[in-house]
């Protein structure tokens, strides 16, 4: 894929969701610009343009939570990306891991949708050094 096929908007910006490449988790939505494409190709960590401050955003250079690119992903149409990444800390300033830890789903029997849940049980294993198949066992049985 090309650079030049990506269809920039008239800012010269294009919509870069952000995925954590285990879990699949949506992180964090922001913009790249081609000059910040380039340089996350070029370091292999993800960099963004960032709006508000009119330049580049290497995420993680103050914070410490930098996103290792793991593979970039162009939609049908070239005008969104998508940055796979392993974390090196939480995506959202908040702390979060995700930007996304709100919803607007009312429905009282609101679940979780299963990558959480296997992600979650995988976390949980690791804390408590359990074997994930007993953490299984102890939701489904």
């Amino acid at each position: 894929m090309n650079l030049d096929n990506l269809k920039f908007n008239q800012d010269g910006l294009i919509p870069v969701i952000t995925q954590n490449y285990y879990t699949g988790k949506i992180l964090m939505q922001a913009y790249a610009n081609k000059e910040a494409i380039e340089e996350t190709l070029k370091s292999g960590y993800a960099t963004y343009f960032s709006r508000s401050r009119n330049a580049l955003w290497k995420k993680g250079e103050t914070s410490g939570n930098y996103q290792k690119i793991i593979d970039i992903k162009v939609d049908c149409d070239e005008d969104s990306i998508i940055y796979l990444v392993v974390e090196e800390g939480p995506a959202c300033h908040t702390g979060e891991e995700s930007c996304f830890y709100r919803n607007l789903n009312l429905e009282k029997d609101f679940k979780p949708v299963p990558f959480e849940i296997l992600h979650k049980l995988y976390e949980d294993s690791r804390k408590k050094r359990v074997h994930a198949g007993r953490l299984l066992r102890r939701i489904f049985i």
